[in-house]
């Protein structure tokens, strides 16, 4: 990589891994629980629900994603753990967010509710686990899981800026950069990788080229290509 590139992409993480970007994005939501968890309002699994479910709806329009957000907790009376271990669900075959329907997030409650009565947290699963047992969906090992890797840096990351730091069992080093297209794009144009395929294999080989950069701390870089999207706008 070249060191002009390289200062770059430090430049805009350090500008750009900083709360006031980031107040009309869906981490508000775990975020919030967050400060209810210091505050003893709130528990772990709270949060967890709060940011599995944000990411869930994480994409489009950020004021459309935080407004359907705001909608769906509101619908929980703004105690998730509680509401999932309810078993009493909003379940219609009408929109939440976008082509995400209310009965998908009841299906997702009901299996929450499950894991939940099993173990205390989330943060042992893996990504196969949430995108089977939690999400419902078919196993796909080729599949970027863009909503459960942006949900693990909200939780694993701990500088204090950003992120919430709160599965401290996890490494920072293990997890995978948050792929979807406008990442992809991003990165692409950046010269970060020159794969065609938005799968798994390409944000590996994007989160890899960051490990340079941040060896430690390699989705740091997602802050850079959100800088990179914010300069090129």
């Amino acid at each position: 990589m070249e060191e002009a590139l390289k200062e770059t992409l430090i430049g805009w993480a350090e500008e750009y891994n900083h709360p006031k970007y980031f107040q009309e994005d869906p981490i508000i939501f775990p975020t919030e629980f967050a400060r209810r968890l210091q505050a003893g309002q709130a528990s772990l699994a709270d949060v967890e629900i709060a940011a599995l479910l944000a990411a869930h709806l994480a994409w489009g329009r950020r004021a459309m994603i935080v407004r359907d957000c705001g909608r769906m907790f509101d619908e929980m009376q703004w105690r998730p753990y509680d509401y999932v271990m309810s078993g009493e669900y909003r379940n219609e075959d009408v929109s939440l967010h976008r082509t995400i329907k209310w009965s998908e997030f009841a299906g997702i409650c009901g299996r929450l509710r499950g894991i939940y009565s099993e173990m205390e947290s989330l943060e042992g699963l893996s990504d196969m686990d949430f995108r089977c047992r939690v999400f419902g969906q078919k196993e796909d090992r080729k599949a970027p899981n863009k909503k459960i890797s942006m949900m693990r840096r909200w939780m694993v990351r701990d500088d204090g800026k950003v992120d919430l730091g709160l599965w401290r069992n996890s490494q920072k080093t293990d997890l995978i950069l948050p792929l979807d297209v406008h990442v992809y794009d991003q990165a692409t144009a950046l010269g970060l990788t020159e794969r065609k395929q938005k799968d798994i294999v390409t944000a590996r080989q994007i989160t890899d080229v960051f490990k340079e950069i941040w060896p430690e701390d390699p989705c740091k870089g997602d802050f850079a290509l959100f800088g990179y999207g914010v300069t090129h706008m």
